[in-house]
């Protein structure tokens, strides 16, 4: 777990270092979380035994991690509470912006799940 966790933040420490350098507007660890599946992808063939062990803490970890993302919204809630008077002034734009990400968020998962759908319907025949 501990060689997974490592792999994990040097993909995330990739990604700061290129957000910095390239001073890009997508936080530093979406990048590298990019970057890490791009990787996963490109090593999913590769059938030698330290990679897949690799790939198997990496998982496992990840695992791991998303049973305490509940956690990582804490400091989301009280930078909200912070910023409350903003939010105020604010107020139509943000709501705008969560209902438009929303229903964009919604119809792209739906498209993408519709199309994973028909590709695994024909892979089958």
């Amino acid at each position: 777990m501990l060689r997974g966790f490592f792999v994990i933040l040097l993909f995330q420490l990739i990604g700061e270092v290129i957000q910095k350098f390239f001073a890009l507007v997508i936080p530093g660890p979406v990048i590298g979380l990019i970057f890490l599946l791009f990787t996963l992808i490109y090593l999913r063939r590769v059938k030698m035994k330290k990679i897949l062990n690799v790939k198997k803490d990496v998982m496992s970890t990840a695992t791991a991690i998303t049973s305490y993302l509940s956690l990582l919204f804490v400091p989301i809630g009280v930078g909200v509470v912070m910023h409350i008077s903003y939010l105020e002034k604010n107020l139509y734009q943000v709501l705008g912006v969560v209902v438009i990400g929303t229903i964009l968020t919604v119809g792209i998962t739906a498209k993408l799940m519709e199309y994973l759908n028909l590709y695994l319907q024909r892979k089958k025949k």
